[in-house]
This record gives C-alpha cells, sequence and structure tokens, in this order.
C-alpha cells in the first residue's frame, strides 16, 4: 500500500537537493572504496577454492544486483511510497555494509554484498525519483545532472578513504557504509513524500484516466542509455591499462593522472547546467561527436600527455550524455509510473557499465591492441551522431517522446 503523501510545507531548497544527491555516493563507494584493499582481500581469502574468481565479487555483485533488480524496486517504491522505502533502504544499506566487519568467511561476506547491491538499487532510483517529486522545471533538470558530478567527485574522495583506512586492515573501509545512516537523517527532515507538484510539469498534467507507461519511448532511451554507458565507463576502466600501453608503470602516477582526466565528467555536468535546455538531437550530435573525437585522440596517442587529453575530452562528452538521457527519460515520466521508469533506467545504466570491458575487450582482440580498440570506439561514437540524426524529432526541435509523454 503507497505511503500517505504528506504536505509540502514550504518551497524545497537547496538542503532537501542535497540530501537527496548524497545517497546517489554510495552507488560510488559499494565499489571504488574497496578497490584499494582488493590485494589484501585476495590474501585473506586466497585458500578459499575459486578465490580468484569469488573474491573480486566482492566489488563487483553489488553492480550486478543494480542491474537486474532496478526495475522491481521502481515499481515498489511506485506502490509502498518513495521516500517511506528510500529510509528504510538508508538502514538496509548501512547495516549490510558494515557486516564484514563482523564476519569470517567469504559466502557470508559476499551474501553482505548482495544485500548492499540490493539496497544500492533501490537508494538509486528512489532518491532519483524524489529529486522529480520534489523538484520541477529547471530546478529539476540541475539536481538531476548534479547526480552525475556527485558520483564522479564522490569516486576520487573514496578511492582515497579507501587507500588510507585499508592501511590499518582489510576490514577497516567497512565502516564508511554506515556513513548512510547520517543520509538517513539528512532524508529524513530535509524531505517530504508529495502527492504532486503544486504546478504540475506538461508530464504530470492531470487526468484521471489511468497512466500508460510510454514504453515506445522509453524504449529508445533505455537503448541509447546502454549504448552510451559502455562509452561513459570506458575511460574509467580501461585508462590505467592504456597509460601502462605508453610504458608508463608509476602506478600512483597513473593513478593521480587517471583521477585528472575524470575530472572532465563533473566539467561537463557544468557545461550541461549551461546548454541543458538545448533540444535533445543537438546534446546528443554534441556529446556523441566529443567522445568520438576523445576516443580517437587515445587511439593515435603516442605519449602520455597526448592519451590524458583525448581521456580527458572524452570525460567532457560522457559528463554531457548522462544527464541528458536522464532529463529525457524523466521527462516522460508522471508521477505515478515515475519510480518503475527511473528503475528501467538505472538498470540501463548498469548494463552499460558491465558490457564496457566486455565491448573493450572484443575489440582490443579484433584490433589486436587497445589502443587501436580506443579507434573503433570512436567509430562507435560516430554511429551514436548517426542515431541522434536518425532519431524521430517533433516541430521545435524536441524529441518525439516527450511530445507523446502522456501515453
Amino acid at each position: 500500500m503507497k505511503g500517505k503523501p504528506e504536505p509540502m510545507s514550504r518551497a524545497p531548497g537547496m538542503l532537501t537537493g542535497v540530501a537527496l544527491l548524497l545517497p546517489i555516493t554510495l552507488s560510488t563507494m559499494a565499489i571504488v572504496l574497496l578497490a584499494p584493499i582488493l590485494p589484501q582481500l585476495m590474501q585473506a581469502f586466497g585458500h578459499v577454492p575459486g578465490a580468484a574468481y569469488w573474491v573480486p565479487m566482492i566489488l563487483t555483485i553489488p553492480a550486478l544486483c543494480v542491474a537486474f533488480f532496478s526495475p522491481i524496486a521502481g515499481l515498489l517504491g511506485d506502490r509502498l511510497g518513495h521516500r517511506r522505502l528510500l529510509l528504510g533502504s538508508l538502514l538496509v544499506y548501512a547495516v549490510v555494509g558494515v557486516a564484514p566487519l563482523f564476519l569470517h568467511s567469504l559466502p557470508a561476506i559476499l551474501l553482505s554484498r548482495v544485500g548492499v547491491g540490493l539496497s544500492e538499487a533501490l537508494i538509486m532510483v528512489l532518491s532519483t525519483a524524489m529529486i522529480a517529486d520534489h523538484f520541477s522545471g529547471a530546478a529539476r533538470d540541475r539536481w538531476l545532472a548534479a547526480q552525475t558530478a556527485f558520483a564522479s567527485l564522490s569516486a576520487l574522495l573514496f578511492f582515497n578513504i579507501g587507500g588510507q583506512l585499508g592501511a590499518l586492515g582489510w576490514r577497516t573501509p567497512f565502516w564508511a557504509y554506515g556513513s548512510a545512516l547520517l543520509m538517513f537523517l539528512l532524508v529524513l527532515i530535509f524531505t517530504r513524500q508529495p502527492a504532486r507538484h503544486a504546478t504540475p510539469s506538461p508530464a504530470d498534467a492531470a487526468s484521471s484516466a489511468p497512466v500508460a507507461f510510454p514504453w515506445s519511448n522509453m524504449l529508445i532511451i533505455l537503448a541509447i542509455t546502454v549504448y552510451g554507458s559502455i562509452f561513459f565507463y570506458t575511460v574509467q576502466i580501461q585508462a590505467s591499462s592504456g597509460l601502462v600501453q605508453l610504458q608508463l608503470t608509476d602506478p600512483a602516477r597513473i593513478g593521480f593522472l587517471t583521477s585528472i582526466a575524470s575530472i572532465g565528467v563533473p566539467l561537463g555536468t557544468f557545461l550541461y547546467s549551461r546548454i541543458g535546455r538545448w533540444p535533445v538531437r543537438m546534446l546528443l550530435l554534441l556529446e556523441f561527436a566529443i567522445l568520438a573525437i576523445g576516443f580517437c585522440i587515445m587511439g593515435y596517442a603516442r605519449t602520455p600527455s597526448i592519451f590524458l587529453i583525448g581521456c580527458f575530452l572524452n570525460q567532457i562528452g560522457a559528463g554531457l550524455l548522462l544527464p541528458t538521457l536522464l532529463v529525457w527519460a524523466m521527462s516522460l515520466l508522471r508521477f505515478e509510473i515515475r519510480g518503475r521508469g527511473v528503475g528501467l533506467w538505472q538498470s540501463a545504466f548498469a548494463f552499460g557499465q558491465f558490457l564496457s570491458p566486455l565491448v573493450v575487450t572484443l575489440l582490443s582482440g579484433l584490433a589486436r591492441g587497445l589502443l587501436p580498440a580506443f579507434v573503433l570506439l570512436s567509430l562507435g561514437a560516430l554511429i551514436g551522431v548517426g542515431i541522434a540524426l536518425l532519431l524521430p524529432f517533433g516541430r521545435g526541435g524536441q524529441p518525439v517522446a516527450g511530445v507523446v509523454a502522456h501515453g
């Protein structure tokens, strides 16, 4: 049964937005925080049969859970109430997140990581849906776009925190998952469960008829999201390997230079805040073109500095693309179906993350090397430009999907 909506006592402000942005960082924490201690985990559980396969899953299981469970998370949110379920999910995340501090077997730790992934799926879907519940118009678009920058910057923070805490033992970084309790308090204090916006957006226009889910339009966005997510994660996953190919071997320097290149993502998100009201076709054309140019520079680079210029440019395109797709999807979703729509979008994005290293491995085999694979990825991004040109858009430069959002 859906939670009873509470009236908004005042217009949502900065603290409401921040309270709903912070939970997004928990998805980054699930992987990045533990990356520095992976060698310690391998040492601690190296005696377990199949450890080389099972131990890395401590990091990756949450992402797979997000990919598979996000659509169900959205349905549950629409039925039980976004805010109520988000609060419960933050509590569960804190409990299962710190559980490895007290667990001694690898299967038990893996089971706790499944719990992290399931609660993470709910948190990602519901916090995004609640941004749209509380804000509308340009304010909504800004807060949705800020998610990308927040997640990217938090990755830099968590990687360093994980390394520092890991020096005290492999269990110590798991204490950081308790920060979900602070986020619980912020959501509890600074958010409400609004029934509808006082002034509905076109996508939320009043209609007493049952709300039809805009499948034909959402499927287009979901397909582009999977495709774009593959490109989004390529630099984050493969940049260090590319630098090694260019004879840079110092791990500390590789990590530092890769993090510098990743600043392109929040920069791209900032640029989106300035041009996000452009027609979607123009945005997609620009974004896939930047991705293509970045990949091309990476593929033909012969020095680390040129390679990093390509990475940085690529990440600007990635930082523009993600909020474009998310805001486009949200423009279709009325209040009653918002949770399931966000769940499907998050699932598509997570599947792209899962596919990214597989695609790069396949292309590396075809091109006989990682750097030539980046050239093929550049061609793939150019296909994205073609997709943007061929998509059906209505008059005024707005996507047809937005015109028929009412189903």
